[in-house]
């Protein structure tokens, strides 16, 4: 019976020193501790907890049972007395374990859990760990916590705040609440005495301010939403701006960059993670402060603007520097649809992508695509790109509203990283063809929609650049390619003659891995479809350049 093993356990080792627990003892009473709780003696667990003989052992070995009794928490429901058992185990173990051992147990169970659960799990360990000898572990491990929870992934900003089912809204409010008697005891001993000597609580509080800083006000939005009463990210940034100002570091980190009390690291490789972490943060406060105005009713009305834009100009550059969280998503989606081996992934990631391209306004769609362009480095997206620039040119010349984005001079600039041949004649066309075709076929339906009259698009101001940095060297890289396929199809079957056999195998090696075994047939008809390949896009860049050159001559005839 597990209820008997445990008590074998622990009447072994109130004989003990001590420093006589050896690692065997820690396991046996974790495993016996876990046992009794999966079988449902929870309330015969808390009285051996409770029992003052077992003190020692508690203290050195409880935080052990920390994982089973949250699961066991969780599973039970909430009129189960066993639940309520569980939770005073939980708080007779905040009570009487070691505070740093108990907070690494608390933050690896909170760490190992994922998704909606883990709001629940750090609502539940707030409370327990609101003991004085606790308190400065628990700030800055919980803003450590918060940083792992990964937002909604809606950009449906109001439902997001709305639903908020990872709870990082709630985690951030509730981590709040939990600091507000830390804070007040610092300003309470700040008050009795102007020169306040115990700085570690007033440390940990400033590195909580600063990690939630760096995350999530960092990069949550926080204009306010109609339907909803109190936006709770504006709420968590004015609490953040509130403790500050409380233990008298506001205006310091407004103006200073506090080098000096960086830590020290041996490492270089630290010592520049801090200095990131930091200046984001700084960074961060400073847009809090002087764009979005909380706590601007602290600020002192005394400097110039020049002096204030002097002292900002560094958080600018370190805001400019970022590289926004959606396109570090935006990377991740492209590296599934062109990486990964499971065909069903691959299509899922690619509607995603258009789910995700839809949620922009204009102005987000165009920086989104030259985004894709610059960094895809594959032709297939960069196809899928193009595709999406048409449909968007299409809406602009078709709706009554003016889009700026996607005609005059802003679409010239994104047609200059469309229409070209990234390595000019030598670019492999086989391999860019998904580009190269959606290319010609924007320019095309450009063409065939904008008149040179009108000329919204730009394309015809641009019709001369277009042609050297495309057209012409497309027609060079055709000829060169088409005469490179059919000199390999003619040696192909030279050889397969001189073998006499069609059936002749050859090994075929890409990136260092041995492909499937050829038959010079199989060689043959990959050579063929090559060649088809670039007949389709030849076909199709003779009828652009003849619509071009009948637009041209009408326009021509028009002015004579």
């Amino acid at each position: 019976m597990a209820v008997d093993e445990l008590q074998a356990i622990i009447q072994r080792c109130q004989i003990l020193e001590e420093a006589d627990f050896k690692g065997e003892d820690f396991n046996l009473f974790q495993v016996a501790g876990q046992k009794c709780l999966e079988d449902g003696y929870a309330a015969q667990l808390l009285e051996v907890i409770q029992n003052e003989k077992n003190k020692v052992i508690i203290k050195n070995m409880g935080w052990n049972l920390i994982s089973p009794l949250v699961r066991c928490i969780f599973m039970y429901k909430l009129e189960d007395d066993k639940r309520e058992h569980c939770l005073k185990i939980l708080d007779q173990l905040a009570q009487l374990c070691n505070p740093k051992e108990l907070f690494l147990g608390l933050l690896e169970q909170i760490e190992q859990t994922s998704g909606e659960q883990v709001c629940q799990t750090v609502l539940l360990l707030l409370q327990p760990l609101q003991t004085g000898k606790m308190h400065f572990l628990s700030l800055a491990g919980f803003a450590h916590v918060i940083s792992g929870i990964s937002p909604s992934p809606s950009l449906k900003l109001k439902a997001c705040l709305c639903k908020d089912k990872l709870g990082l809204c709630q985690c951030c409010n509730a981590v709040v609440d939990f600091a507000k008697p830390f804070v007040n005891e610092v300003v309470k001993n700040m008050e009795k005495s102007s020169e306040y000597n115990d700085m570690e609580l007033k440390e940990e509080l400033l590195k909580f301010c600063m990690k939630s800083l760096k995350y999530p006000l960092l990069t949550a939005q926080l204009e306010q939403l109609e339907g909803i009463e109190e936006h709770p990210f504006r709420r968590f940034a004015t609490e953040i701006i509130d403790i500050l100002w409380d233990i008298r570091e506001l205006i310091p980190l407004v103006f200073l960059h506090r080098k000096g009390k960086s830590p020290h690291w041996e490492n270089q490789e630290f010592a520049d993670i801090e200095q990131k972490n930091s200046a984001d943060s700084l960074a961060c406060l400073s847009y809090l402060m002087f764009v979005q105005h909380f706590g601007i009713d602290y600020f002192p009305v005394v400097f110039s603007p020049s002096y204030l834009l002097q002292c900002n100009m560094t958080h600018i550059e370190v805001l400019l520097k970022r590289n926004y969280v959606f396109f570090v998503q935006l990377q991740d989606l492209v590296k599934v649809m062109t990486l990964c081996p499971i065909e069903h992934l691959r299509k899922k990631s690619l509607n995603i992508l258009q789910l995700f391209i839809d949620k922009f306004d204009a102005e987000g769609k165009y920086t989104l695509f030259r985004c894709l362009l610059k960094t895809s480095n594959h032709a297939g997206v960069e196809g899928y790109v193009i595709k999406n620039i048409k449909d968007q040119i299409h809406l602009s010349l078709t709706k009554a509203c003016d889009n700026i984005w996607f005609t005059g001079h802003h679409l010239v600039s994104l047609l200059d990283l469309v229409l070209l041949l990234p390595e000019g004649a030598e670019t492999d066309l086989l391999q860019n063809s998904d580009r190269i075709m959606a290319s010609l076929n924007l320019l095309r339906y450009l063409v065939i929609k904008d008149c040179e009259s009108d000329n919204q698009t730009g394309v015809w101001t641009t019709l001369a650049k277009i042609e050297q940095n495309f057209l012409k060297p497309l027609h060079v890289g055709l000829n060169m390619s088409k005469a490179h396929y059919e000199a390999e199809i003619k040696n192909k079957k030279e050889n397969r003659r001189e073998a006499h056999s069609s059936n002749t195998v050859c090994s075929l090696t890409v990136s260092g891995e041995k492909m499937p075994a050829m038959t010079t047939d199989m060689q043959l008809q990959v050579l063929h479809s090559a060649l088809f390949t670039f007949d389709l896009i030849e076909s199709v860049l003779a009828r652009v350049e003849e619509l071009i050159e009948v637009k041209t001559k009408a326009v021509m005839d028009e002015n004579s």
